[in-house]
């Protein structure tokens, strides 16, 4: 799985975690929040799907990596945002592991679902937040969910 930076390009899950701790390490009296979120955008021939990590230091910017796929046999909503929560789940799973194995086993992953309680969606809320919670991870929903309904959402056309 490869990740891309606005500011430095390709880059692996490791070269992730080890830029989100530098950037971390920068500022160490600031608060941060690490955030995953997925969206996706359905095609006649599938569905395109964005997953974000975002390093917010909060009050003060953030920095954002993603990484695209591509499901072609995912086509009705419900499907779509079940997986969305299963390829955040185990991208934060990813991350949990990776900062354990570098010592900041108190970084906590949040993750941002593309659901609200206006539109189709509103009917998943409890599923879909049960599904992330029961794995052991904060869950947050739109309007609170920037890492899916802002920056996947961005790369979920191309």
């Amino acid at each position: 799985m490869r990740f891309r930076s606005p500011t430095k390009g390709e880059m692996s899950i490791k070269e992730v975690v080890t830029d989100i701790l530098a950037y971390v390490s920068e500022d160490v009296n600031q608060v941060y929040k690490l955030l995953v979120g997925t969206d996706s955008h359905p095609k006649d021939d599938g569905s395109n799907f964005a997953s974000a990590i975002i390093i917010h230091r909060v009050g003060k910017g953030a920095r954002y990596y993603y990484t695209r796929s591509r499901r072609e046999n995912i086509k009705n909503m419900r499907q779509r945002i079940f997986y969305e929560a299963s390829l955040s789940l185990e991208l934060a799973d990813k991350l949990g592991t990776l900062l354990r194995e570098m010592g900041r086993e108190d970084m906590k992953v949040e993750i941002h679902l593309d659901i609200g309680t206006h539109g189709d969606t509103r009917d998943m809320i409890r599923e879909v937040i049960g599904m992330v919670i029961g794995s052991g991870f904060d869950a947050r929903i739109k309007p609170d969910a920037p890492a899916a309904s802002k920056v996947a959402d961005k790369y979920t056309r191309a």
